[in-house]
């Protein structure tokens, strides 16, 4: 973009563009000429048809349309399944750790990414140096300038995946700081994690024994089973919990009520419950902590105190 069509823009604006503001526009504008350019480059190979070539004029004509919509997907998921099918921990605090997972997860990837862009930059200036030699043959000249579009093919790619992942980084950075604001503290500590654990274990192995029991005429499966004994939870009882469980939902519909998913989750809170000591007991007998406080990185406000 020239200087002129800046001049214009600062004109219908009123004010004049920031440094920043001028690089954003011309790398947007350049971004488009290198994929519009990529199609003509397509557009003029000679074994292409005639009718080929009219494909990719059509092509060529709603690319600016389609590249700005397709802007909205460049990430793996939507924000729906970020929080109901990617982050489906069921307790806060896992919730929280999955979420931090995530961000990492994002922020590596940005990292790498980051780093791809600035060699990409660097090799792009080297082909620029390159083509100002005088002495260039045509074959060589074609040849540098078909890596130089590569690249810069290469480098538009590369950006369309950075705004996603900065986007998904946002989305999860807002999640992170939601679960805190429902927590009702500014952050957490490894002893809050570590003591939620048996809650969020307990929980998860009955939801999956449920949706089992479901599809098994009331009967838990095999590997809830395990996951139950190795928890230290005696399995008949669990099996017994869920079969009150399911007919107090059957006796609902048979009433003309549906039961909710709140009213599950409520359930398996009670289980939490009722079940939480069995594991500190299995623990016990085979010799084990379940929590050793002098291993922890960062443990309650009260036990700071006390320290």
């Amino acid at each position: 973009m020239d200087k002129l069509n800046i001049y214009v823009i600062e004109d219908v604006l009123g004010h004049n563009l920031t440094k920043k503001q001028k690089e954003e526009i011309i790398m947007k504008k350049n971004k488009t000429e290198i994929k519009d350019l990529t199609i003509s480059e397509i557009s003029k190979l000679p074994s292409l048809t005639k009718q080929y070539k009219g494909m990719l004029t059509h092509i060529h004509n709603s690319l600016p349309a389609i590249k700005k919509t397709s802007s909205n997907f460049y990430k793996s998921h939507s924000q729906f399944m970020g929080v109901m099918l990617d982050v489906t921990a069921i307790t806060p605090v896992r919730s929280l750790k999955h979420t931090l997972a995530e961000i990492d997860r994002t922020r590596q990837a940005l990292e790498e990414a980051h780093l791809k862009m600035a060699e990409n930059d660097i090799m792009i200036r080297k082909r620029e140096v390159q083509l100002e030699n005088p002495d260039l043959s045509r074959l060589e000249r074609e040849h540098i300038e078909h890596k130089l579009l590569k690249l810069k093919v290469n480098g538009a790619n590369i950006m369309n995946s950075v705004q996603g992942a900065i986007r998904k980084m946002s989305f999860f950075t807002t999640q992170y700081n939601s679960i805190l604001k429902k927590l009702g503290k500014e952050d957490i500590t490894e002893e809050e994690y570590e003591k939620e654990e048996v809650k969020y274990h307990i929980m998860t192995c009955m939801k999956q024994a449920l949706n089992a029991a479901r599809a098994r005429g009331g009967q838990i499966d095999e590997g809830n089973l395990i996951y139950l004994f190795d928890m230290g939870i005696n399995s008949a009882v669990a099996q017994r919990e869920i079969y009150e469980y399911l007919k107090r939902e059957n006796d609902m519909m048979a009433n003309g009520e549906n039961p909710s998913h709140e009213m599950t989750m409520q359930w398996l809170e009670h289980c939490a419950e009722i079940f939480k000591k069995d594991s500190q007991k299995f623990a016990d007998r085979r010799g084990f902590q379940l929590l050793d406080e002098k291993s922890l990185a960062t443990v309650n406000e009260d036990k700071k105190k006390e320290d």
